[in-house]
């Protein structure tokens, strides 16, 4: 039998369809009411030039095909972050920055891994274009775990990261050679003690220092010794502070899977329920087509993992018979009701999902 979807696509069904709109709402409603306005950017664009965008590039796992129109290559966008980046430099550059943008939309991989096996999937986000502070981080963070409790999210968890860690340290006080720095990044990522102290023998205290947030803040303190790290890590501080307990805080310095284009910090969002994260952010660099480089710091929500954590959603519809006059139908439906109405004689509310009837002027439970 022929499957109806190619593999990594599912159809989204009522009611979970509905119960993830309104959480994509929730979203955007939080960061509207902090300034973030929303763009709506494009499916595909070429690309070479949305490949470029972000410094450290992000068509890793495009699709792409050639443009009949254009004959160009064109990709269909994996992330929308480099769109948004674009959008800021080019149609928004002449705004005075901060740039406050947000954005809810579809975006397709090539592939998928294993435990996360859609390949398509809705992103919703932020992103303060101009700035890449500790104030900058503090905002994004707040926003992302606003949002998360305005959808009902339980449980909420930040893991933070440092993904140039080992970039600043190679170059610094404990030099690595060039061609084993990714090497290095990559151990330290899976914390294999073993192949870094083959590497390099002084980041062997960067495994520990991993865990709940104020201990491993203490571990990497006391490996800073010589202070190189000390602007970073007051700043995890200040944001710790400015988030006041609404979250569990993890700390994972050397962590970089997923953030391969983030600079000084970056963090995922984790939930109750959910088996993998719901979330990334972090700052980052983008290019303008110049060449001039622009900092920023942003977050996204994957709906899919959020949405699977929400509670079930409930249905309160309203069976209105037929002949039913329809100016009730329009009151009912101002006063908050949802209506389905008969449009033909042996139409039953049971037939219609309803919870409730109308008859004789009452809502009856069914």
């Amino acid at each position: 039998m022929t499957p109806l979807l190619p593999s990594g696509f599912v159809d989204r069904l009522p009611p979970h369809a509905d119960a993830a709109a309104a959480v994509e709402a929730r979203v955007l409603g939080v960061a509207a009411s902090y300034g973030y306005e929303r763009a709506d950017p494009p499916l595909a664009e070429f690309a070479d030039a949305l490949g470029a965008r972000l410094k450290a590039g992000g068509l890793r796992d495009a699709v792409r095909f050639v443009d009949p129109v254009s004959q160009r290559t064109l990709a269909i966008r994996p992330d929308l972050t480099a769109q948004v980046a674009r959008i800021a430099a080019t149609r928004m550059g002449h705004h005075p920055r901060p740039v406050r943008l947000s954005y809810a939309g579809s975006v397709l991989r090539l592939s998928a891994p294993a435990l996360v096996p859609a390949r398509e999937r809705r992103q919703i986000g932020c992103e303060l274009v101009g700035l890449d502070t500790v104030a900058a981080a503090t905002e994004i963070v707040s926003v992302a775990a606003e949002a998360l409790q305005a959808t009902g999210a339980q449980g909420l968890s930040i893991d933070l990261t440092l993904p140039d860690l080992v970039d600043t340290l190679a170059a610094g006080p404990l030099p690595v050679a060039a061609e084993q720095v990714a090497a290095l990044r990559d151990r330290l990522d899976a914390k294999d003690a073993g192949a870094v102290a083959a590497i390099a023998p002084a980041y062997l205290p960067l495994i520990e220092a991993a865990g709940p947030f104020g201990r491993a803040l203490e571990r990497l303190r006391a490996f800073d010794s010589g202070g190189v790290l000390a602007s970073r890590l007051d700043g995890l501080s200040a944001l710790a502070a400015a988030l006041d307990g609404r979250a569990a805080l993890t700390l994972d310095p050397t962590e970089r899977h997923g953030f391969e284009y983030q600079s000084w910090f970056g963090f995922s969002l984790f939930v109750a329920g959910a088996s993998a994260e719901v979330g990334r952010g972090g700052t980052y660099t983008l290019l303008h087509e110049n060449g001039q480089e622009e900092v920023a710091t942003g977050f996204s929500l994957f709906l899919d993992a959020l949405a699977a954590t929400a509670p079930a959603p409930t249905r309160r519809r309203l069976f209105l018979p037929l002949g039913t006059p329809s100016q009730d139908g329009a009151r009912l439906r101002s006063e908050g009701w949802v209506t389905v109405a008969a449009l033909e004689p042996g139409d039953t509310p049971e037939a219609q999902l309803c919870t409730q009837v109308w008859r004789d002027g009452v809502a009856e439970a069914l």
